[in-house]
């Protein structure tokens, strides 16, 4: 394990996400209980206290002049629609370049964004900003189901407690897997999420098409996701040739009728595994026909089985003591999951 301490340095503003800071907070310190040697600073532009949506936040100061390991933005609700503080974007500009990491929580990755940081990489932020990011900045490559992702010496996370796996990434890089894992259990998290951000996702809408026959074939699927929607009766329900039908999907949709007819299912299916609906029942209700269509493409689309989206998102009067989504609710259960989910340039 380095013997360097680390200084890991969150950057505060007025609005921010209390949890995008306190969560990976809790990681650092609970790695330096265990022996790594970190220590941390939040500070806001001026060193004034700010202000967020559970209330106010304490700052140790203005952002230091002392080396600095690593610079975390945390993100807030008005980082999307193009707020972004140009005094965050000032303590960006000057600590970047001279630190060793540079990471975002949730929707920071704007900030990373608008300064120049994530041009030409990799990187994703809450899924449900991730198309606006992706949108707004062309030179980043949005990978919106990713819990996080690392590309270079720059790391962005999904929303909110995807700020707690960031930095327990963080702590293996820095001191190993034996130690990540112990901070895991201490915290009760896991040390790899199962599934990506697709599975926590709003459902999907019916989107806007220009085309009436396809209007038409797109309100049946979602009218009736169990019934026949191969490519011929879709073709006969709209009046247009298979190769016509699949063009104006293609067009309109950026998709194939067959994956946006799986989409639609996929949805349906989420919903009733949510209510309580056993992995059978669901999938015959919902037109994939067996157990293991529907965990083909739950596997494809949200990373993760039916059964355990089931166990991980149904109401809670139907939860069990002592488990969790993947089983056992301590990880000491899963000491399988040596490796922490994050994408490595290596």
């Amino acid at each position: 394990m380095s013997r360097t301490v680390r200084h890991i340095v969150f950057l505060a503003y007025n609005g921010v996400r209390q949890l995008d800071i306190t969560g990976p907070l809790e990681v650092f310190a609970t790695a330096r209980d265990l022996g790594a040697r970190y220590r941390w600073s939040v500070c806001s532009a001026d060193g004034a206290d700010v202000t967020t949506a559970t209330g106010r936040l304490a700052v140790d100061g203005r952002v230091e002049r002392t080396p600095i390991d690593t610079v975390v933005v945390p993100g807030s609700a008005d980082l999307p629609r193009n707020r972004i503080p140009a005094t965050l974007l000032t303590d960006l500009a000057v600590l970047a370049p001279r630190v060793r990491r540079v990471a975002s929580v949730c929707t920071g990755a704007f900030a990373l964004a608008e300064s120049g940081i994530l041009d030409g990489r990799r990187a994703t932020t809450h899924w449900r900003h991730a198309a606006t990011l992706a949108h707004r900045y062309r030179a980043v490559r949005v990978e919106p189901d990713a819990i996080h992702v690392r590309d270079g010496h720059v790391l962005t996370s999904a929303g909110v407690t995807a700020g707690i796996d960031l930095a327990l990434a963080m702590v293996e890089e820095d001191t190993g897997a034996a130690l990540a894992r112990e901070v895991a259990r201490d915290l009760v998290v896991f040390m790899q999420r199962p599934g990506g951000q697709s599975q926590f996702s709003a459902a999907l809408r019916t989107p806007p098409v220009r085309h009436d026959p396809l209007r038409g074939v797109v309100d049946a699927i979602a009218a009736d996701a169990a019934a026949d929607h191969s490519a011929p009766a879709l073709a006969a329900r709209a009046g247009l040739s298979i190769r016509h039908l699949t063009r104006q999907f293609h067009d309109q949709l950026g998709t194939t009728p067959a994956a946006y007819v799986e989409s639609v299912r996929v949805e349906a299916a989420q919903a009733l595994l949510a209510a309580g609906a056993t992995v059978t029942d669901t999938a015959l209700r919902t037109g994939f026909g067996s157990d293991e269509s529907l965990r083909r493409a739950f596997g494809r689309r949200l990373g993760i089985t039916p059964s355990a989206y089931r166990a991980r998102f149904r109401t809670t009067a139907n939860g069990t003591a002592g488990t969790d989504a993947a089983g056992p609710l301590h990880p000491e259960a899963r000491n399988g999951a040596d490796t922490v989910g994050l994408t490595l340039d290596r």
